[in-house]
C-alpha cells in the first residue's frame, strides 16, 4: 500500500541550468506544500537560494525520513568544491545531475519516496561526463526496474505517448517495429488509466504523410502499425488508426481521443510544446514508481538571472501528486 506520508523526491537537474532556481521558486510559491525533498548538491541549491531569498535556510538531511513539511529539504547526492559555472556545459555538472537521478531511483525502488520529479538535465553535459545515456527516460529504463518504458507528454488539452524517443529520424523508423507499437499502445492505455481515465480512447498516428495513403507514401502503416492496432483491439483496448499525423492531435484536442500514440519524438512533442511549455509535463510510463518532469530544458541562456518560470515544474509536481492519489485510490478500491 502506498504510504500517503511519503515525500516526493525532486532532482536538481543540471546545476548549471535553471533547475535549482525553479526548485527554490516552487518552494517560495508553496511554503505549506506537503513533505518533499530535493536530491542534489547543497552548494548549488544554496547558490540559487542566495539569488532569490538570502534569508532562506536549507534543511540539509541525510535520509528522506528526515524531511520536514514547509522546509526546503536537501538530501546531498554530490558535494562539489565549487558550484559549476552557470550556463556552461561541464562534466562536473553532468555527473552531479546524474548522481541525483540515480539516488532518486534507488529511493523510489525501495519505497522510501513516493515518486520522482526531475528538473531538466543537459544531454551534452552527460556525454562529456562519460555517462552513456541521452536523457532521463533511458536512465530510468535501464535502472528503474521496468521491462519497457514510454514517454507520455501531457497538458490540459492533449496527451501523447511516443513509440520511439531520443534517436535520429532514420533510427526511429527502424525502431518503430511491431513490438514497439504494441508496447506503446499498452503503456498509453495504462498511463491514461493512471491519470483517472477509466476507458481511454487511443489514437495511433501514422509514420508517413497521410498515414501512408494506403501504401502510396510508405507501407509501414499497412505492414506494422495497423496489425498492432488490430491486435490491441483484440486485447480489449479502445484504439484506432493509423491516423494522419497532421490532423490527429487536432481531433484529440477537440475531445475525440484521450491519448495519441506518436511514432517519433518531434511528431509527439511539437503539438504539446506549441500549446505552452509552462503547461507540459513528461511522465515516464511502465516504471514501478511515479516519475514526472517539466517539459522544457536547462535554459542555459537565462540561468542565474532569477527570471526562470517554475510553472512547468509545479505542474509536474501536481501530476505526481495526482498519480500518487490515483494509486492510493486503486489500493483502497
Amino acid at each position: 500500500m502506498t504510504d500517503p506520508t511519503l515525500p516526493l523526491a525532486v532532482t536538481m537537474g543540471d546545476p548549471a541550468g535553471i533547475g535549482p532556481e525553479i526548485i527554490v521558486k516552487m518552494h517560495q510559491r508553496r511554503p505549506g506544500q506537503s513533505r518533499w525533498l530535493v536530491l542534489g548538491d547543497p552548494g548549488c541549491i544554496s547558490r540559487a537560494a542566495r539569488l532569490l531569498d538570502p534569508a532562506l535556510i536549507l534543511n540539509i538531511i541525510t535520509t528522506p525520513e528526515a524531511a520536514e513539511a514547509g522546509r526546503l529539504n536537501v538530501l546531498e547526492t554530490s558535494h562539489l568544491a565549487v558550484p559549476p559555472p552557470l550556463g556552461q556545459v561541464t562534466a562536473e555538472a553532468g555527473r552531479a545531475a546524474y548522481d541525483a537521478i540515480v539516488a532518486a531511483i534507488g529511493l523510489a525502488r525501495t519505497g522510501r519516496v513516493a515518486g520522482i520529479v526531475t528538473a531538466p538535465i543537459h544531454k551534452e553535459a552527460l556525454a562529456v561526463a562519460g555517462i552513456p545515456y541521452p536523457g532521463h527516460t533511458e536512465i530510468l529504463a535501464d535502472l528503474g526496474g521496468a521491462d519497457r518504458v514510454a514517454m507520455m507528454l501531457a497538458n490540459d488539452e492533449i496527451r501523447t505517448v511516443l513509440v520511439t524517443i531520443h534517436c535520429s529520424l532514420a533510427e526511429a523508423i527502424r525502431r518503430a517495429d511491431y513490438p514497439a507499437q504494441m508496447a506503446a499502445i499498452q503503456l498509453a492505455h495504462q498511463g491514461a488509466v493512471a491519470l483517472g481515465i477509466a476507458k481511454p480512447r487511443i489514437a495511433v498516428a501514422g509514420l508517413n504523410p497521410h498515414a501512408g495513403e494506403g501504401g502510396l507514401f510508405g507501407d509501414e502503416e499497412v505492414r506494422i502499425i495497423a496489425p498492432a492496432i488490430a491486435a490491441s483491439r483484440a486485447n480489449g483496448l479502445d484504439v484506432s488508426g493509423p491516423w494522419p499525423g497532421d490532423t490527429v492531435f487536432m481531433q484529440a484536442r477537440q475531445g475525440r481521443f484521450d491519448v495519441v500514440v506518436a511514432q517519433y519524438h518531434d511528431q509527439g512533442l511539437i503539438p504539446v510544446k506549441y500549446l505552452g511549455l509552462e503547461k507540459g509535463v513528461n511522465i515516464t510510463l511502465g516504471l514501478p514508481f511515479i516519475r514526472t518532469s517539466p517539459d522544457h530544458g536547462t535554459a542555459f541562456d537565462i540561468a542565474g538571472r532569477g527570471i526562470a518560470d517554475p510553472s512547468s515544474l509545479e505542474t509536474a509536481f501536481d501530476y505526481a501528486l495526482q498519480l500518487q492519489a490515483t494509486s492510493r485510490g486503486k489500493e483502497h478500491a
